[in-house]
């Protein structure tokens, strides 16, 4: 006998299919059509007619209705989606009053993190979404006192902030790569700008005298303003206007990132510890070198001071910093 259950939402993801009860709904266990499947069904259906408040799956269906998450970036709805799923597997059964005992529940969730040892800042990133979410149980739902994530120490532990790749590793990288690769290689270490927010760069974000965009970190509440110095408008210059979007693949439509690894390993680079966002470090030299203050390449890469300082320390070299500081100052003497 055929049972038709409504509403399943299939996901398919790195070759392998998920079934769900509903969209945005819990995960189903076994075969489409197995008792266990069946099973799994009719308990997250039962569990939505009347879901017990107590449990702490209700608290995770309440932080997916909510503002906080629907205001999220795309990107990070789908990536927290994911570990939203498996934190419901893990911990959603548990009554949410175990949440308010940190001696009892922080050994729960070391060995639930312990399941990416290997990859800690996996392991980091499921444990962010998790804080997230029993943030949001302490306030503004008010079902726990504290939050047991805090004290819990994270697994990875680089400071990537100092680490640049350097002209050697641009001009190594961009002598075998495909130009789109090169193009995106040359605009971020000239703009400082993350992956997420060159993926949207238009042409209709560059200015007379400066690039002014929204970015994906601040959830679009704050601004980018780079200022279009000579060497940046040399960069424009040569990526070629195919789409609204400066950065585009070889069939002309918006670029992502997929090639960049294989760029690396093509040019013999993979293992070196350089990631694409790492181009932001190069970025303060460059903007550094152009001789924009230090306190507004922060403002532009949203860092500290001290970090940015650190930077132009170890790399810029003191010729150089020297250079751009009389250039500032007869700039500044010219003004007044």
């Amino acid at each position: 006998m055929r049972i038709e259950l409504k509403g399943i939402a299939k996901v398919t993801a790195k070759d392998r299919t998920y079934w769900y009860a509903w969209r945005g709904g819990p995960r189903l266990d076994g075969e489409p059509g197995s008792p266990e499947f069946i099973a799994s069904y009719n308990a997250a259906a039962e569990e939505r007619r009347a879901p017990d408040r107590n449990r702490f799956r209700a608290v995770i269906t309440a932080y997916k209705a909510s503002n906080d998450y629907k205001t999220l970036a795309d990107s990070t709805k789908r990536n927290w989606g994911r570990w939203l799923d498996r934190i419901g597997d893990y911990f959603g059964g548990l009554r949410i009053a175990q949440f308010d005992r940190p001696e009892k529940i922080r050994p729960v969730i070391r060995r639930w993190r312990s399941q990416w040892a290997d990859k800690p800042r996996t392991a980091d990133y499921g444990m962010q979404v998790l804080s997230r979410l029993l943030a949001y149980a302490v306030d503004p739902m008010g079902k726990i006192a504290g939050n047991p994530c805090e004290g819990i120490k994270q697994l990875y532990s680089g400071d990537r902030s100092d680490i640049i790749w350097t002209e050697s590793d641009i001009a190594r990288i961009k002598a075998s790569c495909r130009p789109e690769i090169a193009h995106a290689v040359d605009l971020a270490a000239y703009t400082g700008l993350r992956l997420g927010d060159l993926l949207r760069l238009s042409w209709s974000h560059i200015g007379a005298d400066s690039t002014v965009l929204s970015t994906g970190k601040s959830r679009y509440q704050r601004e980018a303003i780079i200022p279009l110095y000579d060497d940046l408008r040399a960069v424009l210059a040569r990526i070629p206007k195919c789409s609204t979007t400066i950065l585009t693949n070889s069939l002309h439509r918006p670029w992502d990132d997929d090639g960049f690894t294989r760029a690396k390993a093509k040019a013999g680079m993979s293992d070196q510890d350089l990631h694409f966002n790492d181009l932001r470090g190069t970025a303060a030299t460059m903007f550094y070198t152009a001789g924009i203050p230090i306190r507004v390449i922060a403002e532009i890469l949203a860092w500290e001071e001290e970090h940015v300082e650190k930077i132009i320390r170890k790399y810029v070299g003191r010729a150089a910093t020297t250079k751009a500081l009389i250039d500032q100052l007869n700039r500044a003497r010219q003004r007044t």
